[in-house]
């Protein structure tokens, strides 16, 4: 029906003139408030929609899009939402959409920073990242507020004058999930270890959130005294030898260990330092599908994967902001992704999901 509907039989029944009707459709010119109201209203009543792709092919105006990503060449996890971000651009870049990638260095604050200054100077429409360093984050946004450039963040809830929206998980939500997992698995007594594989976790705001959730969740469980929460931070993880170490005094000083939760997607570094055989009698709850995660899954090694979403995560941030910028269509300024908990037994469903996204060449 929107098709058949005519510019000017918009004008007749808002009262209004065809050249009032087309500045609202295009979005330009000076037009009141009150019969931008009526024209609208009238557009909805009678199912009028703008060919907006014919529109856009033909003023052949191009929408740059900045990307500032994890180099997914340092940590394996990021080249998820990088596939998710980058099977969005393929679906929508004959709108005219031109996306650029900026990688950084995940443990490099400073190499962020620098990156995010790189992607400025672009002077990109909109620029799409996790928000993994808290204060550098806060400063991009408030340049992306002062340059009008319209922000979609992924992986890390932020909050800014132009975020358009977040996409990802409830961080403190599966942090309370990872506690009833273990609680299930692990039984009344025993203690949890928090175990943050991150350099300067400080600045990871969804890690403290995750860890906050599950000792809430015992908390509220009347568990706080037999399930205490131990929190741990190891930065050296790449160094096999100095984690083993550390992993086994952590062991020696609390026999009482029953659980341990991984805040990230490197789960199965504890298990290639220790070996499966060390940690027979510890539930392991850990994030993401990562290979060497699902590995140590299906042999029982890990109990519970919570699996983030980070592909679509990626394809979401990138498509709401085509939603909002090309079609101008209500985007939710939070998209939280089901938290799901990924076991041996439905393992492979969760992958084969996941390979949807890839790209066919």
């Amino acid at each position: 029906m929107g098709n058949r509907i005519r510019i000017k039989d918009i004008a007749k029944k808002a009262k209004v003139s065809t050249g009032t009707v087309d500045r609202v459709i295009h979005n330009r010119g000076n037009v009141s408030p009150e019969k931008r109201a009526r024209v609208k209203a009238v557009m909805e009543e009678l199912g009028y929609e703008p060919n907006i792709i014919a529109r856009t092919l033909a003023t052949r105006k191009i929408m740059r899009i900045a990307l500032l990503m994890p180099d997914p060449s340092i940590d394996p996890y990021w080249e998820l939402p990088n596939v998710g971000v980058n099977k969005a651009w393929h679906s929508v870049k004959h709108y005219g959409v031109e996306l650029e990638h900026f990688y950084f260095n995940l443990f490099d604050q400073a190499d962020f920073a620098q990156k995010a200054k790189v992607a400025l100077k672009t002077m990109p429409e909109a620029l799409v990242f996790p928000p993994v360093f808290l204060k550098a984050a806060n400063e991009l946004l408030e340049a992306c507020a002062r340059l009008g450039i319209t922000v979609s963040l992924f992986n890390t809830e932020l909050s800014g004058e132009n975020v358009l929206t977040y996409v990802g998980q409830n961080s403190y939500q599966s942090g309370v999930l990872a506690g009833k997992l273990l609680s299930f698995s692990m039984g009344p007594t025993g203690r949890v270890a928090v175990v943050n594989l991150s350099k300067e976790p400080a600045n990871a705001k969804h890690l403290s959130d995750k860890a906050q959730g599950l000792e809430d969740y015992f908390q509220a469980q009347g568990m706080g005294d037999r399930n205490r929460v131990e929190k741990v931070v190891f930065e050296a993880f790449e160094n096999k030898k100095a984690l083993r170490a550390f992993l086994l005094e952590l062991l020696r000083e609390q026999p009482e260990l029953k659980g341990f939760f991984v805040t990230n997607s490197r789960a199965y570094k504890i298990l290639d330092a220790l070996g499966q055989e060390a940690l027979q009698d510890i539930r392991i709850v850990g994030f993401d599908l990562l290979p060497e995660n699902i590995a140590y899954l299906k042999k029982g090694a890990i109990q519970f994967l919570i699996n983030q979403n980070p592909v679509e995560q990626g394809y979401l941030s990138l498509t709401s902001v085509v939603q909002k910028l090309i079609f101008d269509k209500e985007v939710d300024a939070i998209q939280h992704l089901p938290l799901d908990i990924v076991v041996a037994e439905n393992a492979r469903y969760y992958l084969e999901r996941e390979d949807k996204y890839a790209l066919v060449v």
